[in-house]
């Protein structure tokens, strides 16, 4: 599969925000065994040319998953059935810190995406792109004495993610 990635408003080394940087990354996913629902991480594939990608991926995660926001009604009944449908994969992309040709570099960053996730018959799976989210996580105090806290995110848009699948 060839991710792309459009980046937005991420912060630099040197404290700036980069617009529109575009990358290009190939990768393989691979499923981890035995779980339900179906989940595991993606291999990063150099490309071939001997040019490598300027962005690395140092961790990945993806999980096929029901609505997140909304899981009251399991659609995975229906897998006593047939197959079980999963209409999204949810993604955490973990990455290296990216030189820019200013000579500055885009901090590392956890990437996160919800990526409509569809499986046809004749067409195998199919996925469609997402907008890409950091989190912004703070501590907030749960109790009137500050003995129990709990942490808060807040989802900030930082790009686009395409992705389609290559032979």
């Amino acid at each position: 599969w060839r991710l792309r990635f459009v980046l937005n408003g991420v912060p630099t080394r040197e404290g700036k925000k980069v617009g529109g940087e575009q990358f290009n990354v190939d990768v393989q996913f691979v499923e981890e065994e035995g779980y339900e629902p179906p989940q595991g991480y993606f291999k990063q594939i150099e490309p071939e040319e001997g040019e490598s990608s300027r962005l690395k991926i140092s961790k990945s995660r993806w999980l096929l998953s029901e609505d997140p926001s909304e899981r009251k009604d399991g659609l995975w009944v229906w897998g006593l059935f047939k197959e079980p449908l999963y209409p999204f994969m949810l993604l955490t992309i973990e990455t290296e810190e990216v030189p820019l040709l200013s000579g500055d570099a885009i901090l590392p960053l956890k990437l996160f995406a919800q990526l409509d996730h569809k499986r046809e018959k004749e067409e195998g799976v199919l996925l469609s792109g997402a907008e890409l989210m950091i989190r912004e996580i703070e501590t907030m105090k749960a109790d009137p004495f500050g003995a129990a806290t709990v942490d808060i995110y807040e989802e900030t848009l930082v790009g686009q993610l395409s992705i389609r699948a290559i032979s």
